[in-house]
């Protein structure tokens, strides 16, 4: 794999190959991007969007990539970083465009079963919205951890946070979650 994302690093670098190995970085990652987004918006909409502008940041930012990190570890940042901007543009202007800012329980409920692309049952519903109730860090956390199986070495690079606190929120955000499962039997 590592041999693979350097040939894909140095065609990015080569502008005789930049547009073609952009969109095999796009085929590659844009699954694994959407769903981190995706459960961090939950919106299909809204997370399209903002894997778009994710793609749209990488392309732009290619020159300034120093290959200090992995590529992916690039991309999932960037994918962390605008979806932060997204939630935080939306609380700013008091729009609830995605269950995670959604502090009306029923209105989360609403958007979970009349989203066409979820088709959870009631116990994956609860855990939506358990993990829609997590703040924002240990949601982020939880979802990298729990549904990415990602180490958190890994973890630690993209958030810019010390391991140490990344399990910490992960904790956290298990508690959180088991106590919302105990609460609503």
């Amino acid at each position: 794999m590592m041999y693979i994302e350097e040939k894909l690093i140095q065609q990015l670098r080569n502008p005789a190959t930049r547009e073609q190995a952009f969109t095999l970085l796009v085929s590659e990652y844009q699954e694994q991007l959407y769903w981190q987004i995706r459960r961090m918006v939950t919106s299909h909409q809204d997370a399209d969007d903002v894997l778009q502008n994710v793609f749209i940041k990488a392309w732009q930012g290619l020159d300034s990539f120093r290959a200090e990190s992995r590529l992916s570890t690039w991309l999932f940042r960037i994918a962390y970083n605008e979806t932060l901007n997204f939630l935080q543009y939306n609380s700013r202007n008091s729009i609830s465009l995605s269950i995670c800012e959604s502090d009306d329980e029923g209105n989360m409920k609403i958007d979970l079963e009349s989203d066409p692309y979820f088709d959870g049952d009631k116990a994956e519903r609860q855990l939506q919205e358990a993990i829609a109730q997590l703040p924002p860090k240990q949601r982020q956390v939880f979802n990298m951890k729990y549904f990415q199986e990602m180490k958190y070495e890994d973890m630690s690079d993209i958030l810019g946070t010390s391991i140490g606190a990344l399990k910490a929120s992960y904790h956290h955000a298990v508690q959180k979650v088991t106590s919302f499962f105990e609460n609503n039997d």
